[in-house]
C-alpha cells in the first residue's frame, strides 16, 4: 500500500473538514487578539518578578485575559503549576472539606488523580482528610442523568467533576453539548452542586466555553492546548470569582492569594503561546484528522473515526497488540524534532498503576500540544496520540511512522 498516494486521498476527502476547522481558528483568533486589545496589552506586560511577586502587572493582565477568553468571572494562570493534574488537585483542595462528597460522573478520573483523591493509597489524599469520593460511570458513551438525578436527590454533594477528554480509557470524550444536558439536569436539582470540569485537550475546539453552559470552575494545562507550544509550564483555572479565590488561596497562602506568586519571566511566552493557540489547536486537530483516515484504512481502529465530531486533540489508535503499540510510539518518537535518537521502553512513570510508553520529542517535557503519542501497557493496547505545531510536521511524522509499522 502507498501511504503517500493514501495521504492525497485523504487530504482530498478531508478537505471540506480542514475548512471548518480554518473557521475555528478564525474565531479564536479573534476572541484572543480582542482580549488583548480590551486589556491594552504591551511590551511592559512580559517584564518579570521575583520573590513575593507583588504587583506584577503582566501576571494579572494575563488572567483578565484568560477569564475573558475562556468566559469566566476571574482567572488564576500561574506557572507555579506544574501540570494539570497539579491545578485539578490545587482546585479539589480548595473546595472541599472534611466530610464533604466529590462526585465523578464521567467514571474513574485520570490516573494521576487516583492518589489525589485516595483510589490508591497516600497520606497526602482527600481520603486522608476526611473527603468522601463517589463515581458515576457513563453509558454508552453519555451521562447516566437517571443515576445522576437520584444520587443528588438523596444525598448532599459538595462537589461534581467531570473530566471530558477520555484519559486512558476506552470511552468517547464529551462534548459541549453533552455537558449542556447534564448541567440542565443537575441545577433542577442542586443549584448550589461546585461542577468543576477537567478541560485538558478540549480548548479551542468547539467554540462554547463550558462556564457558557453552566459549569462553575474550568481547569487545563498550559503545556496542552492553550500553551500553543510556547508556555514552558503552567496551567490554568477559570470561573467563578469566589472559587478562584479560594484556589489561588490553596496554591499560595490564605490572607495573600491570588497577589503573591512571582511570574519569573513567563509572562511572554504565556501570552504568546495564547496567541499562537487557535492556530496550533487547528493543526493537531488536522493531524488527528489525517492519522484516523490512514490508520483505519490500513485495518486499525480508531476513536473518533476521521469525520465524526471533535471535541478535543486526542486521537486514539487501537492496536489489541502490544508490540504493534510500542512499534508505533517509537517511530512517532523517531521522526520528532527532539531525542529524535531515543528510543523509547515501556516503564513506570510517578502517578500511573501500569507501565507507560511515551514519545515525546518535544521543546518542552512532557508537552502534548507537540506531537506527542503515549498509551498504557495493557489491553486492549490502545495509542493516544495528541498534538502537532503544524499540519505539515505532524504529516512527515505520523506517514513515515505508519510506513514504519507496515514495514
Amino acid at each position: 500500500m502507498n501511504i503517500d498516494e493514501l495521504t492525497k486521498k485523504a487530504e482530498l476527502e478531508c478537505f471540506g473538514l480542514f475548512q471548518e476547522i480554518d473557521t475555528n481558528e478564525n474565531y479564536f483568533s479573534s476572541l484572543v487578539l480582542q482580549a488583548f486589545h480590551d486589556y491594552n496589552l504591551s511590551e511592559s506586560h512580559f517584564n518579570m518578578t521575583t520573590g513575593y511577586g507583588y504587583n506584577d502587572l503582566g501576571r494579572d493582565t494575563i488572567e483578565k485575559i484568560f477569564a475573558q477568553v475562556l468566559k469566566g468571572e476571574k482567572a488564576l494562570v500561574r506557572n507555579q503549576f506544574i501540570s494539570g493534574s497539579h491545578a485539578l488537585s490545587t482546585a479539589l483542595f480548595a473546595l472541599l472539606r472534611p466530610g464533604d462528597t466529590m462526585l465523578s460522573i464521567t467514571g474513574l478520573p485520570y490516573d494521576t488523580l487516583h492518589e489525589v483523591i485516595g483510589l490508591k493509597d497516600n497520606p497526602s489524599s482527600l481520603k486522608s482528610f476526611k473527603i468522601n469520593y463517589d463515581q458515576i460511570d457513563l453509558i454508552n458513551n453519555n451521562f447516566d442523568i437517571p443515576a445522576i438525578t437520584k444520587k443528588l436527590e438523596n444525598n448532599k454533594i459538595k462537589l461534581i467533576e467531570i473530566q471530558r477528554s477520555k484519559g486512558y480509557s476506552t470511552r468517547k470524550s464529551i462534548s459541549i453539548n453533552a455537558l449542556k444536558e447534564v448541567i440542565t439536569a443537575i441545577r433542577k436539582i442542586d443549584k448550589n452542586v461546585i461542577i468543576m470540569v477537567d478541560n485538558c485537550y478540549c480548548e479551542f475546539v468547539e467554540t462554547t466555553s463550558p462556564l457558557e453552559v453552566g459549569a462553575d470552575i474550568i481547569v487545563g494545562s498550559l503545556i496542552k492546548n492553550l500553551g500553543g507550544s510556547l508556555a514552558s509550564n503552567g496551567a490554568y483555572i477559570v470561573g467563578k470569582e469566589n472559587l478562584i479565590n479560594l484556589c489561588a488561596e490553596r496554591l499560595n497562602l490564605p490572607g495573600e492569594g491570588i497577589d503573591v506568586g512571582p511570574s519569573l519571566g513567563a509572562n511572554k511566552s504565556i501570552l504568546q503561546g495564547l496567541y499562537f493557540a487557535p492556530s496550533v489547536v487547528a493543526s493537531s486537530l488536522k493531524t488527528a484528522i489525517l492519522t484516523s483516515y490512514l490508520m483505519e484504512k490500513i485495518g486499525y481502529e480508531v476513536e473518533p473515526k476521521y469525520n465524526e465530531h471533535r471535541v478535543d486533540i486526542v486521537e486514539n489508535i487501537i492496536f489489541n497488540d502490544p508490540d504493534k503499540l510500542i512499534k508505533y510510539v517509537q517511530s512517532i518518537q523517531k521522526y520528532s524534532p527532539i531525542d529524535s535518537n531515543s528510543l523509547p521502553i515501556p516503564a513506570p512513570m510517578p502517578g500511573y498503576s501500569d507501565n507507560v510508553i511515551m514519545a515525546s520529542g518535544a521543546f518542552t517535557q512532557g508537552s502534548s500540544i507537540e506531537l506527542s503519542c503515549d498509551g498504557p501497557i495493557r489491553p486492549p493496547y490502545i495509542a493516544y496520540q495528541q498534538g502537532g505545531v503544524t499540519y505539515n510536521y505532524g504529516k512527515i511524522a505520523i506517514t513515515n511512522a505508519i510506513k514504519d509499522l507496515i514495514n
